[in-house]
């Protein structure tokens, strides 16, 4: 294995295989730290932790255990990847993992930047905007769990870290791989360990993984990862390995637990089509609304491709949390949604596809999955996946933001067939 990348969700997993499948590398996604080594074949490991979201000390734990297998595989150079818009809270986890990786690994310095141009996802003078609106003003500061109430990368990151964290812009970036090479030099020089990089679009995030070659530990979101097999292939060390390819056939169930905007467009959208069940926090809290009346109401539309959705606009989450408490409501969602899917993919259900980050964990853990392979994108960060339970799985796993307003229906065409 030659890259090693550490997820803090599992969308955020697929999303960052998807770009170095895309990119020419041999690339399996792990679901948690495995028991066993890798493939023999796989050139880039991704192993999808769910610690986006927990204390710190259990973020750094995991991510830690992580780099050791990784370690233990042989790889070259390591990736820790987060979301494009950095979700986290002042505590951590971002900030704490990164710094303790650095020190598992020996690394002096890493870069920091969450940009996905694919998805509008675009960092300038340190500031992070989604499409043409900062951060946080894009609706990410009322997300339920990691609200971003501010833009400003290096100052969200300061909060996190017990080191300076430097800043490189984007006349730099433009100078060339070279005068980006003399910056992280003076960085370093002034003991700063992490470093916000700008980037605008793809050819920037090309010249920075460029500029990259050589170092030990890279953080980012997906789009980091545009211009690192690159630097492999120059050295002759790739392959050349396509993606998985593999025909799933039979019934099909979307499930989506992300409240983001995106989220309530694709719902919203799918529902003109198809069936739908929404989830009310109440009936989830009071037992009223059961996996075995869920499973039930999706068996009778068997072949509809039904939706099964706790979405929500910002105003309905907001009451539900203070009625019933925000760490009750997502662990009662996640919880319903893990023994839901399992049910169903022990019925028969082949095709599942998954919208939000949390929710696309409880599921993929449900499943006992350990393993996925890489198919074809569906939409920029979103690939289709293949796992082996009983037989051909077909996986769609979506961040909340992601995706355009079809998505949902693209998913369930795209990992099979009834």
């Amino acid at each position: 294995m030659l890259l090693g990348a550490i997820a803090d969700d599992f969308t955020g997993a697929s999303d960052l295989a998807n770009t170095l499948a895309k990119g020419g590398m041999a690339t399996t996604q792990f679901v948690g730290v495995p028991a066993s080594k890798a493939p023999a074949d796989c050139e880039a490991g991704v192993v999808a932790l769910k610690t986006r979201s927990i204390a710190p000390e259990q973020a750094v734990r995991q991510s830690l255990e992580a780099a050791d297998w990784l370690k233990a595989q042989g790889c070259e150079q390591f990736l820790f990847k987060y979301c494009s818009t950095f979700d986290s809270t002042p505590m951590g986890n971002i900030g704490p993992v990164a710094e303790a990786l650095l020190d598992r690994l020996g690394a002096d310095l890493a870069v920091v930047c969450p940009v996905f141009p694919a998805t509008g996802r675009r960092l300038f003078m340190g500031h992070l905007f989604v499409g043409d609106k900062l951060l946080s003003e894009s609706g990410m500061e009322k997300h339920p769990l990691t609200p971003m109430t501010d833009p400003n990368i290096r100052r969200w990151l300061r909060l996190q870290t017990r080191g300076e964290v430097g800043l490189i812009t984007l006349d730099t970036v433009r100078a060339g791989p070279e005068a980006l090479a003399a910056a992280f030099h003076a960085e370093r020089r002034k003991g700063v360990r992490l470093v916000v990089t700008d980037a605008i679009v793809d050819s920037d995030l090309m010249v920075l993984g460029a500029a990259l070659a050589g170092h030990r530990l890279v953080t980012g979101g997906s789009g980091i990862a545009l211009g690192l097999p690159e630097n492999f292939r120059r050295a002759g060390k790739l392959a050349g390995g396509a993606g998985t390819k593999s025909v799933v056939k039979g019934p099909a169930v979307v499930l989506c637990g992300s409240c983001s905007t995106a989220s309530q467009r694709q719902v919203a959208a799918y529902l003109k089509s198809r069936p739908g069940l929404a989830l009310d926090p109440a009936g989830l809290m009071d037992g009223s609304m059961s996996i075995d009346k869920a499973a039930a109401w999706v068996a009778a539309r068997n072949g509809a491709a039904p939706i099964v959705y706790s979405t929500a606009d910002p105003a309905s989450v907001a009451d539900a949390q203070q009625r019933f408490g925000r760490a009750e409501i997502a662990a009662k969602v996640e919880h319903f949604f893990a023994g839901l899917v399992r049910r169903l993919a022990d019925s028969g259900v082949r095709r599942v596809v998954v919208g939000g980050g949390e929710t696309s964990g409880a599921v993929v853990e449900a499943l006992g999955l350990t393993s996925l392979g890489i198919g074809e994108e569906i939409d920029p960060g979103v690939p289709a996946l293949v796992a082996e339970r009983n037989g051909p799985l077909g996986l769609a796993l979506k961040s909340g933001n992601f995706g355009a307003d079809d998505f949902f229906e693209k998913a369930v065409e795209r990992i099979g067939t009834a």
